[in-house]
């Protein structure tokens, strides 16, 4: 899953984002609004993690613009701004969680989680598809019959991104989008490696290939 995360402080971004990679997300760092703004509107994240207090435009004026233009990318606002009304503000103009400053970044990531799968329409905790199990805290996949093997992190962002749309065919190019950072190299050669990895590991007919289309994580193996 590939995640936006606008924070402008120096420190804190940065910091962020490696938190975030290290819990198996692809992340862009954006530190201004108006950058924010452009980048939620044409890069296909799965979720934007928003401060409130940003140079150029501030986060609440974002998450408005990208609501007016129907732009549904979901949102977790984080500002160090506290009271009730604001908020309410948040929520008003269409966000799907808040966190407020200081946080812990163990509850950031729960937050993340519980919106992700409410927006993909997934249960909300422990992510199971067909009797296969992620284990999203250690990035472990554990099959039916209990047995477990480790996820490198490509491996992971993608398994969960199959788990998540179980059934669908999901493109090369779709899964390279969510998958990927933006400067990261998005060789589909190299994604077929990965694939063929994940294959080893959870079942050779878990994961389907649709010749022209892309592929179908199956919840049942083939």
């Amino acid at each position: 899953m590939r995640l936006l995360l606008v924070e402008d402080d120096p420190q804190l971004g940065p910091q962020l984002k490696t938190a975030l990679q290290q819990a198996g997300y692809a992340v862009d760092l954006a530190t201004d609004g108006i950058d924010a703004e452009a980048l939620g509107d044409i890069e296909p994240y799965d979720l934007a993690v928003l401060d409130l207090g940003l140079p150029g435009r501030s986060g609440l004026a974002v998450l408005e613009h990208w609501r007016a233009r129907d732009n549904r990318l979901p949102v977790v606002i984080l500002t160090a701004r506290g009271s009730w009304q604001e908020k309410v503000e948040g929520f008003k103009a269409g966000t799907d969680d808040y966190i407020g400053k200081p946080f812990h970044t163990e509850e950031l990531l729960v937050r993340i989680g519980a919106v992700l799968k409410r927006s993909q329409g997934a249960a909300l905790g422990k992510l199971q598809v067909g009797g296969i199990t992620l284990d999203e805290e250690r990035q472990r996949v554990i099959l039916p019959d209990g047995s477990e093997s480790g996820l490198t992190g490509t491996e992971f962002r993608l398994l969960r991104y199959f788990m998540l749309h179980p059934g669908q065919v999901l493109s090369k190019s779709r899964l390279t989008e969510h998958v990927y950072e933006y400067d990261e190299d998005r060789d589909s050669n190299v994604l077929e490696v990965y694939i063929n990895r994940l294959r080893q590991k959870i079942g050779l007919g878990r994961i389907e290939t649709r010749r022209g289309q892309g592929y179908v994580f199956m919840d049942a193996a083939a």
